[in-house]
C-alpha cells in the first residue's frame, strides 16, 4: 500500500507538476519535425519513414507494463523509467541523424524510436493515474486538462524547434534526449498520490477554471507566435522573450498551491474538510472490513437492475450462503472496480476499444504523414500545419473533458455521445483532405485536431466510470493500443504503399524529378492529391463504422450514467474501493 500525502495542497501541487510531465510526454508528436530529414539525410523511402512512424506510435501507446506497475510502485519510479527510455532512444536517433555514428542499421533505429516514444506511456500513466485518483469526483475535468496540455506539447516543441534550435532536426533529437529526462527529475517529487479530493465546492471549481483558462491562453499564444514567426523575420531577442513567456504560462497551474500557501483565510475550513475526508476514508476502509456479507448499498441494488443475468439465481446463492455452503463472490457490475481479466470479457470494453481505434487510429495516420501530405498539396513548411493541429488538438482535449463533464452532470448524457459527433465530423474532414482543393488543408487539419483530441478526453473518463479506478492504469493502456494498431494498418500498410506507388508513377512520367530538384524534398517524393486520396477515403469509411459502434455503446451504457450521476454529482458505487 502506497502512503498517501494528506492535506489540500498536495493534489494541486501534483497537478501543476503533471502539466510539465504531460508536455514532456508529448515528445512523440515531434516525428513530423524530423521525419523529412530521415528521408533526405539517411536516404529512406516513404514506406521506411512510415514504418518508423509506426514505431513511434507503438512505443507511445504500448503501456501495459506501466499500467501494471503503477499499482505497485510510486509515480517517481515510472517517471524514472520514462526518463531513461527517452535518453537512450532519442540519443541513438541523434547519433544517426547527426552522422556522429555512421551507417546504423534500420532495425536499430526502429527499436530506438520505439523505446524513445515508449517514455510517453510511462510518463502519461504516472501522472494520469495519480491525478485521476487524487481528484476522483472530477475525473473528466482532470483528464481534459492533462490531455489538453499533452496536445499542446507539439506546439511547445515547435516553438523550441523554430526559435531556439533554428529548425534543426538533429538538435531537436538532442533536446529530447536531454531535456525530457531533466524535466522528469525536477518534478518527480511533486507528482505523488494524495488523500483524494472529494469536494465539489466553488473553490475547487474556481481552481479548475483558472487552469483551463491558463491553458487556453497558452494555446492561443503558441498559435499566434508560430504564425508571426513564419510571416515575419523576428530578431533573436524577441524570439527568446517569446519562449520565456511560454515558460511562464506553463508554470501558471503552480499558482494555485502558492495561493493556498500565502492566502490561507479559509484555513480552518480546509482543515475541517481535510479531517472529515480523512475520517470518511477511514470509515470506508473499516466498513469494508465489518460490513455483513448479505448487506448491500442502494447503489449496488440499482446497478444490479440493468446488468447481465447470472447463470445461478440470486435465491439459490442466498440460500447457499445462509447455510454456510459457499461464500458469496459476485462479479463486479458496470461502474464498480473491475480487474483487467474481468473487464476484457465485457462487450462494452470491446465496443469502447473499437470506437477509440476508429477515431485515433485514423487520426494518427494523418499525423504521421502530415509533412508529406502538406508537401503533396503544396504546403512546404510543416511547422504551421503541426502548430495548427496541436492547437485544435488541445481545444478538443480540453473542451471534450469540459463539455462532457457538464452534460453528464446536468443531463446524465453518456460521454460517448461526443465520440459519435466527432467521428461524423472526421468523415467530412477526410473527404476534405481527399478533395485536394487549394486551401482546404488548413481547415481540414484544424477540424481533425479538434476531433482527434476529443477522443482522448472522452475515452479516459469513460473507461474509469465503466470499469473503476483501481485497475484503471492497465485498462487505459490497453485501450491506447488502438493508436499503434491503426498506425500499422492505415499508415504503414495503406498510406505508405499508396504514396510510394503514386511516387513511382510520377517518376516514370518524369514529373517528380524536376520538382524534387527544385524543392529538395528527398527521394521518391509524390505531389498532388492522388498521393493520399485513396487513404483518406478508407479513413472516412472507418470513421463511419466507428460512429455506428459509438451509437450502440451509448445506448448500452446510458443506464450506468443515470445511476452514477443521479442528482447531478458523481456517486461511488457500492463495493468500489478507490
Amino acid at each position: 500500500m502506497l502512503a498517501l500525502k494528506a492535506g489540500t495542497r498536495p493534489p494541486w501541487v501534483g497537478l501543476g507538476g503533471a502539466v510539465w510531465v504531460q508536455i514532456a510526454a508529448g515528445n512523440a508528436y515531434n516525428f513530423p519535425l524530423y521525419s523529412h530529414s530521415l528521408k533526405s539525410v539517411l536516404g529512406f523511402n516513404q514506406r521506411q519513414v512510415t514504418m518508423l512512424g509506426v514505431a513511434a506510435d507503438v512505443g507511445e501507446n504500448v503501456g501495459l507494463l506501466p499500467g501494471i506497475i503503477c499499482n505497485k510502485f510510486p509515480p517517481w519510479v515510472l517517471l524514472s523509467v520514462g526518463a531513461l527510455a527517452c535518453f537512450l532512444g532519442y540519443g541513438v536517433l541523434w547519433l544517426a541523424l547527426s552522422r556522429t555514428v555512421e551507417s546504423l542499421p534500420y532495425w536499430l533505429l526502429w527499436i530506438a524510436l520505439c523505446l524513445a516514444t515508449n517514455s510517453s506511456a510511462w510518463l502519461s500513466t504516472a501522472v494520469l493515474v495519480t491525478n485521476m485518483r487524487n481528484f476522483p469526483v472530477s475525473r473528466g475535468t482532470v483528464a481534459g486538462i492533462l490531455k489538453g496540455y499533452g496536445g499542446l506539447s507539439a506546439a511547445v516543441y515547435t516553438e523550441i524547434y523554430s526559435v531556439l534550435l533554428h529548425n534543426s532536426s538533429s538538435k531537436i533529437l538532442l533536446f529530447l534526449a536531454l531535456g525530457v529526462p531533466m524535466i522528469c527529475v525536477l518534478v518527480m517529487g511533486f507528482v505523488r498520490q494524495c488523500t483524494p479530493s472529494s469536494r465539489e465546492g466553488s473553490s475547487e471549481l474556481g481552481h479548475f477554471v483558472f487552469i483551463q483558462a491558463a491553458s487556453v491562453v497558452l494555446g492561443i499564444y503558441l498559435l499566434t507566435t508560430t504564425v508571426l514567426e513564419d510571416v515575419f523575420s523576428l530578431g533573436n531577442t524577441i524570439s527568446y522573450v517569446i519562449v520565456a513567456i511560454m515558460v511562464l504560462l506553463l508554470m501558471a497551474p503552480l499558482a494555485i498551491p502558492l495561493k493556498m500557501t500565502f492566502y490561507r483565510s479559509n484555513g480552518a475550513i480546509e482543515r475541517e474538510g481535510n479531517g472529515s475526508s480523512s475520517g470518511l476514508l477511514e470509515g470506508e476502509i473499516n466498513s469494508d472490513k465489518t460490513e455483513p456479507l448479505l448487506a448491500s448499498s442502494s447503489s449496488t441494488t440499482r446497478l444490479g437492475s440493468f446488468n447481465e443475468n447470472e447463470d445461478i439465481s440470486d435465491e439459490d446463492i442466498l440460500l447457499a450462503v445462509g447455510e454456510g455452503a459457499v461464500k458469496k463472490k459476485r462479479r463486479p457490475k458496470r461502474g464498480e472496480d473491475f480487474k483487467f481479466k474481468e473487464a476484457i470479457v465485457k462487450a462494452d470494453f470491446w465496443l469502447l476499444f473499437l470506437v477509440y481505434f476508429a477515431g485515433v487510429g485514423s487520426g494518427v495516420t494523418v499525423i504521421n504523414n502530415l509533412a508529406q501530405i502538406g508537401i503533396s498539396l503544396g504546403v512546404h513548411d510543416a511547422t504551421i500545419l503541426l502548430s495548427l493541429f496541436s492547437f485544435f488538438n488541445f481545444v478538443g482535449r480540453l473542451g471534450g473533458g469540459l463539455v462532457s463533464e457538464y452534460f453528464v452532470r446536468s443531463k446524465t448524457l453518456p460521454r460517448t455521445v461526443w465520440l459519435t459527433c466527432t467521428q461524423v465530423v472526421m468523415i467530412i474532414t477526410y473527404l476534405l483532405f481527399a478533395s485536394g482543393f487549394k486551401g482546404t488543408i488548413y481547415a481540414a487539419t484544424a477540424m481533425l485536431g479538434l476531433c482527434y483530441g476529443t477522443q482522448f478526453s472522452i475515452m479516459i473518463p469513460t473507461a474509469s466510470e465503466l470499469f473503476g479506478l483501481k485497475h484503471f492504469g492497465i485498462i487505459f493502456n490497453f485501450m491506447s493500443l488502438g493508436n499503434p494498431l491503426g498506425a500499422f494498418l492505415f499508415s504503414a500498410l495503406l498510406a505508405g504503399y499508396i504514396y510510394d506507388r503514386e511516387a513511382a508513377k510520377q517518376q516514370q512520367q518524369g514529373l517528380s524529378l524536376l520538382l524534387n530538384s527544385e524543392h529538395e524534398h528527398g527521394h521518391g517524393s509524390c505531389l498532388g492529391p492522388e498521393c493520399f486520396r485513396i487513404t483518406f477515403l478508407v479513413l472516412a469509411g472507418v470513421c463511419g463504422i466507428g460512429s455506428i459502434l459509438s451509437i450502440i455503446l451509448t445506448m448500452r451504457i446510458k443506464p450506468v450514467y443515470q445511476m452514477l450521476y443521479a442528482g447531478g454529482s458523481f456517486r461511488h458505487p457500492g463495493g468500489s474501493g478507490h
